[in-house]
């Protein structure tokens, strides 16, 4: 990889959380428990598999059984979610993640335990959506995994709205994923991240490939010729 730990250590700064974003209504205690029940009972009482392509692959932050790599077709990721908060800033505003249409996403899927599945799901939309206004990009996706064909919980599915910008060039992407930094951490480590546990499975998106090299040359251009190039 060109993008390393170095390269993405010049990327932090010590942001201060500015809190939640007044233009979306939050979801509350009761709205998540709702919508956690709802997709339990979607799940039909079949096993409860979560299709992970990006940040729930390194950090899931619920319990698992099984995990398996996994294909979703008719999807790919794209770093088009825009966001002022998380790992980006009202000053510097960064791009996560998110399905789009068109193309097949290679990832993980992580099978939840039959007990306290309510539990684990509320757990996991308390991660992934804050707002009301998002709910719609949690859904269900038909995968192909080596066990073969199967249903699973996606988050950021194609979604839609003023916070999705799509199809930017990868120069700019990188030139956003380089600068972008927030009290979660910056753009670049969550990219950095996603490509090496990628890598773990056995999985190279040829795009995010291309673009850890893009953002690499980015830091460098942005800290300098001091920065050793590698060999």
């Amino acid at each position: 990889m060109s993008l390393t730990p170095d390269l993405v250590a010049l990327c932090h700064r010590d942001i201060v959380d500015p809190g939640p974003d007044g233009r979306w209504t939050a979801i509350t205690d009761e709205g998540y428990r709702d919508l956690a029940e709802r997709l339990e009972r979607e799940s039909l009482g079949q096993p409860l598999w979560v299709f992970a392509y990006g940040s729930l692959i390194w950090k899931p932050e619920f319990e698992a059984i099984d995990r398996q790599r996994a294909t979703a077709f008719g999807w790919h990721r794209s770093f088009c979610l825009h966001i002022n908060r998380w790992r980006g800033s009202h000053e510097q505003p960064g791009l996560m993640m998110a399905l789009e249409r068109g193309g097949r996403c290679d990832g993980v899927i992580y099978r939840l335990p039959d007990g306290d599945r309510i539990g684990q799901i509320e757990r996991m939309l308390r991660r992934e959506v804050s707002s009301f206004e998002n709910i719609d990009a949690v859904r269900w996706l038909p995968v192909k995994s080596e066990s073969g064909p199967c249903r699973a919980l996606g988050f950021w599915v194609g979604a839609k709205g003023e916070r999705i910008l799509s199809r930017r060039p990868l120069d700019e992407v990188a030139g956003i994923l380089a600068r972008a930094c927030g009290h979660f951490g910056s753009c670049a480590e969550y990219l950095y991240n996603t490509v090496s546990h990628l890598e773990d499975f056995g999985i190279r998106d040829r795009n995010l490939w291309r673009l850890q090299q893009l953002v690499a040359e980015e830091i460098r251009s942005i800290h300098g010729p001091a920065i050793a190039s590698p060999s």
